[in-house]
């Protein structure tokens, strides 16, 4: 089972996929724990490699994105940084005569 199989495929580029794998689960599902994929590239269930394949319990977990965390500071506080804008300091006309 693809992790888009139950609906649309999702319009997020970076849509991303998580398996969970129960406690008694195969080493292949051990190997992938907390590792995302792009949805379009997670492994099928059960795994290829997977020892239980007719027992298997694993799951996806869905994300909006393949990055666990975020990469600036500005999108880890949701704010962005007040800068204040520098003074014109444009006082004459330009070089051309048109200007």
């Amino acid at each position: 089972m693809r992790p888009d199989d139950n609906g649309p495929i999702a319009k997020n580029p970076w849509h991303a996929v998580e398996i969970i794998p129960p406690r008694a689960s195969c080493i292949a599902a051990q190997a992938v724990k907390g590792i995302r994929f792009l949805s379009a590239q997670a492994p099928s269930l059960p795994l290829e490699q997977c020892t239980q394949p007719t027992a298997c319990r694993c799951t996806y977990r869905k994300h909006l994105d393949r990055r666990e965390e975020a990469r600036r500071a500005e999108d880890a506080l949701g704010v962005r940084r007040w800068c204040p804008v520098p003074m014109e300091r444009r006082q004459n006309r330009g070089r051309r005569n048109s200007d």
